[in-house]
C-alpha cells in the first residue's frame, strides 16, 4: 500500500504558493513540521531570500525544551522565540504560509506563539 500523503501535501503546499508571497517587510512564514521537531522560516520572496530561521533544534532554543514534553508546547515555545527574534530584527507583520499541513496541532500552537510574541499575520 502506498501512502499518498506526502505526495497530497507537496500539492497543497504548491497551490499555497501561488497565492502566498512574502515581502522584506511582511515576510512569508514557512512552516516545516517533521516527526520530532518544527522549523519556521522568515522568507523574502521578491529577493528569494530567507531573512533568518528557528526551529526547535537551534541552540537558542534547545535551552528552553530542556524539560518540555510534548510536541505542541515545543511548537509554542519556538512560535515565542521566532517572534521574538523578529520583532528584534523590526518585522511586525507576516503571512503565515502552513506549507500544505492541516492548520490544527502543532502547526497552530506555532502560530499561536507567533501571536503572543507580537507578530501579527
Amino acid at each position: 500500500m502506498i501512502n499518498k500523503k506526502p505526495k497530497s501535501r507537496i500539492r497543497v503546499k504548491k497551490k499555497l504558493k501561488k497565492t502566498i508571497k512574502g515581502t522584506a517587510e511582511k515576510p512569508r512564514l514557512s512552516v516545516y513540521r517533521s516527526l520530532n521537531d518544527i522549523y519556521v522560516q522568515f522568507i523574502d520572496d521578491l529577493e528569494n531570500k530567507t531573512l533568518f530561521s528557528i526551529s526547535s533544534i537551534s541552540k537558542d532554543v534547545k535551552s528552553k525544551l530542556a524539560d518540555v514534553k510534548k510536541k505542541t508546547d515545543k511548537s509554542k515555545i519556538v512560535g515565542k522565540v521566532a517572534a521574538e527574534v523578529a520583532v528584534s530584527k523590526g518585522i511586525s507583520a507576516g503571512v503565515f504560509d502552513r506549507g500544505g499541513f492541516r492548520y490544527h496541532g502543532r502547526v497552530k500552537a506555532l502560530a499561536d506563539g507567533l501571536r503572543e510574541g507580537g507578530l501579527k499575520f
